[in-house]
């Protein structure tokens, strides 16, 4: 299994500081236990012209990152979490510069924007490469193998680094493809890999701690593709056949329900039926319209939306209820789901009830229209005011019995009445 922590630690872009470089300088990595490696490494400036490869020793095999020379000439980002960590790795200026890599996860590497007028990139088993435009390509260095190049950029190189721990990478049993070590590849192009890995990037950039279940989904997605790739498998698999039984659903939809305010991982929802995470994800999309994640933040605003009707609580009150890390992660969030803030959903709830009141001031003899007010004032959490519109409608409709009883039934359904 990949990853089975919904923990993901985000830091955010760092740049050294170019004025006051020091001889050895302490560079922040990704690590897969969810902290942070410190890397010391050489910050001494050579002379460009003699810049070049084979002037410096190979990275040693416990460095976990991409090294980057000179350092000062990029600014970094890195998520962490078990199984897995990415990394953005930004040119803040058009100067040449050196990557170099070897460690003991495997690295991809995806180039969103890159344009060199000169350079040469080299992969432990592969022929080099001099390739000057390599935007959208990807480089896959297995784990323990070396990976270095230099370039002179054209436009602001920007690349994202993707680590997995060896150990975790999934398997694909379920479809009886053999295990075989992952091979080094070099500017190769994969739409879906691209397309996950740089929907990991813009997840990166805008990261909270709401993120995780999704930068989780995301992740399994992007380690069974490269597993895939390296197989050979075809990329049209068989659709999961029926999704996810019955009382599966019951199971995980249960789950959700009972944590909604908590960070839930896709290891602890498939494990829950016995299925490993990627095929989880498929049944459950096939099952009920849309990913795990997705259905958890949904039925989180759903809720939000059930609570924000209690005129005594706040917004920042509905969001801590509901495991928000802030009033503004809660009303991104809210917006995203339902269109609207948080607070112009109250709004236009009451509007709606004040509608409803004035039109029935004009025109009483409306049984649905008292059913609706009845319902929104209770929705809204005011029941003794949904009891009073009960009333009037009763003493409306005293003398049409039928109306009477469709009104009554209403409140028994509402729990109004007996």
């Amino acid at each position: 299994m990949l990853m089975n922590s919904s923990c993901v630690n985000v830091a955010p872009y760092r740049t050294p500081d170019r004025k006051t470089p020091k001889p050895r300088q302490a560079v922040m990595l990704p690590s897969l236990d969810g902290r942070a490696d410190t890397l010391e490494k050489h910050y001494e400036r050579p002379d460009m012209q003699a810049y070049r490869l084979l002037d410096r020793p190979m990275a040693d095999e416990t460095n976990h990152g991409v090294q980057v020379y000179p350092a000062d000439v990029v600014k970094r980002r890195t998520v962490t979490w078990d199984g897995m960590a990415a990394e953005i790795v930004q040119a803040t200026r058009r100067e040449k510069m050196e990557l170099r890599y070897r460690g003991p996860l495997h690295l991809l590497a995806v180039c969103d924007q890159g344009m060199r007028s000169d350079g040469d990139t080299f992969v432990e088993g592969l022929p080099r490469s001099r390739l000057r435009d390599v935007t959208r390509k990807l480089t896959f260095v297995p784990a323990g193998h070396a990976y270095h190049e230099w370039h002179e950029p054209r436009v602001l190189t920007r690349v994202v680094y993707f680590y997995f721990d060896p150990a975790r990478m999934p398997s694909r049993p379920e479809e009886g493809v053999a295990s075989a070590p992952l091979a080094p590849r070099l500017f190769f192009e994969d739409a879906t890999l691209s397309d996950t890995a740089l929907k990991l990037k813009r997840l990166i950039e805008n990261a909270g701690s709401d993120s995780s279940p999704y930068f989780e989904a995301l992740g399994t997605v992007l380690a069974h593709e490269l597993v895939r790739l390296n197989a050979g498998a075809p990329r049209i698999e068989a659709p999961v056949k029926g999704g996810l039984a019955a009382w599966q659903q019951r199971t995980v939809t249960t789950y959700i329900e009972e944590h909604l305010a908590e960070q839930i991982s896709l290891a602890t929802l498939a494990g829950l039926v016995g299925l490993s995470p990627y095929y989880f994800c498929r049944a459950f999309k096939q099952s009920l319209g849309m990913p795990p994640h997705r259905f958890h933040s949904h039925r989180r605003i759903e809720r939000a939306k059930a609570l924000l009707t209690n005129p005594d609580m706040s917004v920042t009150q509905v969001g801590v209820i509901l495991g928000f890390s802030s009033a503004s992660s809660f009303t991104m969030a809210f917006r995203k789901v339902a269109g609207m803030t948080p607070s112009d959903r109250a709004a236009m709830v009451q509007a709606m009830v004040d509608r409803l009141a004035s039109r029935l001031a004009q025109s009483p003899r409306d049984a649905d229209g008292w059913i609706k007010l009845m319902r929104s004032r209770k929705v809204l959490g005011d029941t003794e005011a949904a009891e009073q519109t009960f009333r009037l409608a009763l003493d409306v409709f005293k003398d049409a019995p039928q109306e009477q009883e469709q009104i009554s039934a209403a409140a028994r359904e509402l729990e109004l009445i007996k």
